[in-house]
């Protein structure tokens, strides 16, 4: 199981576990009298869900990675793209898209970036949210196919209220969209192991959505999985809306149909950026991922290396909704890997239990791993990454952004902004516009710097300005392999 550990990670014996599972019961029952009557069933499933959590955490129900157990995958396990691009016919392909619905992990906030309300609002290309160019897909996708695709997304309580209010303008898009919440969880204080909340209508920050993992659950046991599979809906493709490269690519569900499988990853080449991400390995003769969470310390530099750990999960996941439900129903997942998050509320350190959706590979008939090109892996985490796709290296057709034809390499420049660019309105303030960086292969900026119009940056840039000082990188600009320190200020006169 993975387990992030700290150095004063709670222990709990075998008598005291008990007595703190059946304290977690009893509280969380009294917290259920504050719950709406509309609510109560639903509450009633998601404590159940928390609770078997919880008695995992506590228990240590959990079998630690075994290094010397640990195999590369075979070479049916993990399938080049390259060798499932198949000639689809228009018919072949408006069949197969008939099938499928496209769900959209829609729980985060973009408060990393120094945003209010779902990160899903957040512009990030030619004045397109995350969301506008969600909806732009499935709505071109349908145009081009005369299909009905629908989007769903799984919202979190602390997205679902302001999302609902955004929704409103693709009214006349003609995209069905459909929104369901994920679990809400309560943290728990570490020192006692008792939940956070005292009430149902207590304060947000005694709650947590419980990360990606809860899909399969929350999606089951929502109000419109019934709906999708009346339907005719037999397929799901979910990833982070916060992906830009996590398009629907009918091939590959041409190639899950075919293998008949239940579950196919996305997985894409691991470059020195990624070395902290999952890799699917073979384990006890199943599929399985494998986190950096879970690997022995005197083993991570070894995890790390893109020697013998090639690739890594995208988070972009298809799966058979039947086999879903079968899963979800039978308690299968129930026993999947469980993530401890440590956290702070109010002064004190609390846990948060959590699952990661890749986690479930190990428990779906036939499942696979597809090595997709590194175009299909575009998240935006912070503003560097938002300030590769707003530049010219992307041009936009049909919502879907697609690597400038005059980039001269396929590579995608590593690019390192530093604190004062951290929240969106800082970096916005700190670019007059954003740079040409068609022939850039890695920035770093740290420090007081402000960059004015029509600026290029070619190869490798490294702008520095120390405490107390300023940098303003000219307009019209032209800065190839140069390192910039020191002062350099740009005056009005």
């Amino acid at each position: 199981m993975i387990m992030k550990r700290s150095p004063s990670h709670t222990v709990v014996p075998g008598s005291e576990s008990q007595v703190a599972e059946a304290t977690m019961r009893n509280r969380l029952a009294a917290v259920a009298h504050s719950c709406p009557e509309s609510e109560r069933e639903g509450f009633a499933l998601e404590m159940e869900e928390f609770c078997e959590l919880f008695s995992m955490f506590i228990h240590r129900t959990m079998k630690p990675i075994s290094w010397e157990k640990i195999k590369p995958p075979p070479p049916d396990l993990i399938v080049p793209f390259r060798e499932i691009n198949y000639n689809l016919s228009m018919e072949e392909t408006r069949a197969l898209l008939d099938k499928l619905v496209v769900l959209k992990l829609n729980g985060g906030l973009g408060t990393s970036m120094g945003c209010v309300g779902p990160k899903s609002a957040i512009e990030v290309h030619s004045g397109y949210t995350f969301l506008d160019l969600t909806v732009r897909q499935i709505e071109s996708l349908n145009r081009q196919y005369g299909t009905r695709i629908p989007l769903v997304l799984m919202n979190s309580f602390n997205t679902d209220t302001e999302t609902a209010k955004i929704l409103h303008k693709y009214e006349d898009s003609g995209v069905h969209i459909l929104t369901f919440n994920q679990s809400r969880f309560p943290r728990i204080y570490k020192d006692t192991l008792e939940p956070a909340c005292t009430s149902y209508q207590g304060h947000l920050g005694e709650w947590y959505p419980p990360g990606h993992g809860d899909v399969f659950s929350a999606f089951v046991n929502s109000h419109i999985f019934k709906e999708l599979v009346a339907a005719g809906k037999d397929y799901v493709f979910i990833s982070n809306i916060d992906n830009l490269g996590a398009t629907v690519e009918p091939h590959i569900l041409n190639h899950m149909v075919e293998v008949k499988s239940e579950y196919i990853m996305e997985v894409t080449d691991k470059t020195r950026a990624d070395v902290k991400g999952g890799t699917i390995i073979e384990y006890e003769g199943k599929p399985k991922l494998l986190e950096i969470a879970q690997v022995p310390p005197k083993h991570v530099d070894e995890f790390k290396s893109v020697k013998k750990f090639k690739i890594f999960n995208t988070n972009n996941l298809w799966v058979k909704m039947s086999a879903m439900q079968d899963r979800v129903e039978s308690r299968v997942l129930s026993t999947m890997d469980l993530i401890v998050n440590n956290k702070e509320y109010n002064g004190r350190p609390v846990i948060q239990l959590e699952r990661a959706a890749g986690a479930a590979i190990e428990y779906f008939r036939n499942a696979q791993g597809v090595n997709v090109p590194r175009s299909r892996f575009l998240p935006v985490k912070d503003t560097s990454d938002l300030f590769v796709v707003q530049s010219n290296l992307y041009e936009l057709r049909a919502g879907c952004l697609s690597m400038n034809a005059r980039r001269p390499f396929e590579t995608v420049p590593l690019v390192k902004l530093g604190d004062c660019f951290k929240k969106v309105s800082s970096y916005q303030a700190r670019f007059a516009n954003i740079p040409d960086i068609l022939e850039l292969d890695h920035l770093t900026v740290s420090g007081d710097v402000t960059f004015g119009a029509n600026v290029s940056l070619r190869g490798t840039v490294i702008i520095v300005a120390n405490h107390g000082e300023r940098i303003d990188i000219p307009s019209g600009a032209i800065l190839e392999n140069k390192v910039v320190s020191g002062n350099l200020r740009i005056l009005d006169h």
